[in-house]
């Protein structure tokens, strides 16, 4: 009987492992199918989703060697990390590093990590392979923003790399600041309803920016004892948006992941913002001089805005069937800044991946030339029973209709009121109640079991917040 021949093992190199990632979240592909695609076996698929994390930091990080299949760590890992952090700085400097340089600083470095180390010509070639390192020019590391003044006439920003090939799809974000008549119902909306939405957002739609909401009020009642960290999204009192502030927070978020990244603004704005003091991990990429202010594909914010529309509907909607008599328009003057919140947080979270990823490589927004795979996702879901589909069109896009400047007396009223009855704030007594009155609901309307397990997480962790 003849012995069956050793399956020889078939390793992916980073590259491949960063294709299986993109493959796995932008399609409905098994780890099965795949690793089929691959010719390599599902454990080895499914190590690299646990690896996630680790790999697309290498990846980012623009020193890993992509083409290598795997990645043996050295015995000396801190002396490792130390001489690649110091041939960055000697890069950057343009200094001339040689490869006894780097053996000596090599020597040097354990020395004072109080190690017996002697560096060889093999670890030394080892290391460079590790870290992606070579002694041609392309490796040399531009500074975040250019140290001597810019001549006159050009932006302040360093020069490249100042374009989309320079980043990865993960660190490319787009931004776009959104009108929205919180509380409009379809064919009527005033002014004092509007909020400000700042939506941002990576090109390949992993990456959702929390929700930056501007309004009217400086301090909407309806905030009484809410934490600003429990909000659904920030909150700024003015209708504008605080655009130094908020780059900063980018800014200092990236730094603490370890990243680069790019923000593409419309030329004009790089122009203002580009030499804030302190931005150094956010590059701010201009878009073609014709382009208009918002970078975020405008499919996207047509996808936020239908997705809140209809949420709002549903709301209104189901107040509305409990009041006989009553309009949307009436039942909409109950909507509250702090409803408006959470109604655009949820919205946000439905705009899929896959439609943030065609949107961006459609507009040209993203770097690559690949063509994402058709995935159905629709820039606006269905429309709500009793809209037709232009009704409901024209209803997502309201803000770009003239609306009333005047507010409604009642809408006034309402608003001072809704702050008297939110001063009397719920008790733990109050919140155990809500729940059983819920669940006892949803018993008696056959709810699934699916919307059962979901009711049981929530009824946890009020229960537990109820015992701190």
């Amino acid at each position: 009987m003849e012995l069956s021949s050793k399956k020889k093992l078939h390793a992916l190199s980073l590259a491949e492992k960063i294709q299986v990632l993109e493959l796995l979240d932008e399609s409905k592909m098994s780890q099965s199918e795949v690793a089929r695609r691959f010719q390599v076996s599902q454990p080895q698929i499914s190590r690299i989703c646990k690896n996630k994390d680790k790999l697309l930091a290498d990846w980012c990080s623009g020193t890993a060697n992509r083409e290598r299949k795997r990645k043996r760590e050295s015995k000396y890992s801190g002396i490792d990390e130390a001489l690649l952090c110091w041939y960055h700085i000697a890069r950057a400097k343009a200094w001339d590093v040689t490869g006894p340089m780097l053996l000596h600083k090599a020597k040097e470095l354990a020395d004072l990590m109080g190690q017996d180390f002697v560096p060889s010509i093999g670890w030394l070639v080892r290391w460079k392979r590790r870290n992606n390192v070579g002694f041609g020019a392309r490796h040399v590391l531009s500074p975040a923003f250019s140290q001597e003044p810019s001549p006159p006439g050009l932006l302040p920003q360093s020069p490249p790399p100042l374009s989309l090939k320079d980043f990865s799809p993960e660190d490319v974000f787009g931004c776009a600041e959104v009108p929205l008549l919180y509380r409009a119902v379809p064919g009527r909306g005033g002014a004092s309803d509007q909020v400000r939405v700042l939506l941002c957002a990576n090109s390949r739609g992993t990456e959702k920016r929390r929700l930056l909401v501007g309004g009217r009020q400086a301090a909407p009642r309806c905030f009484l004892g809410i934490s600003s960290e429990a909000l659904p999204a920030s909150y700024h009192p003015e209708l504008g948006i605080p655009w130094a502030e908020w780059l900063a927070q980018f800014d200092q978020d990236v730094g603490r992941q370890g990243r680069q990244v790019a923000l593409l603004l419309a030329a004009q704005v790089v122009e203002e913002w580009a030499g804030l003091p302190g931005l150094c991990h956010v590059r701010l990429l201009p878009l073609a001089a014709t382009s208009t202010p918002p970078s975020l594909p405008s499919s996207v914010v047509r996808a936020f805005k239908a997705h809140y529309r209809r949420r709002l509907l549903g709301k209104l909607t189901a107040v509305q069937s409990q009041r006989d008599g009553t309009s949307l328009a009436e039942a909409g003057v109950d909507i509250t800044v702090l409803d408006a919140l959470h109604l655009a947080a949820a919205a946000w979270a439905k705009v899929p991946p896959q439609l943030i990823l065609r949107s961006f490589i459609q507009e040209g927004l993203a770097p690559g030339k690949r063509s994402p795979s058709p995935d159905g996702a629709s820039a606006v879901p269905p429309a709500p029973s009793g809209l037709s589909l232009e009704e409901f069109s024209q209803y997502v896009d309201l803000e770009g209709e003239e609306s009333s400047p005047g507010v409604c007396k009642k809408e006034t009223d309402s608003e001072d009121a809704e702050g008297h009855a939110e001063d009397s704030l719920p008790t733990k007594a109050d919140a155990l109640r809500a729940l059983g009155t819920l669940r006892r609901w949803l018993e008696c309307n056959g709810a699934s079991s699916g919307l059962f397990e979901k009711f049981y997480e929530c009824e946890e962790e009020v229960e537990r917040l109820c015992c701190l």
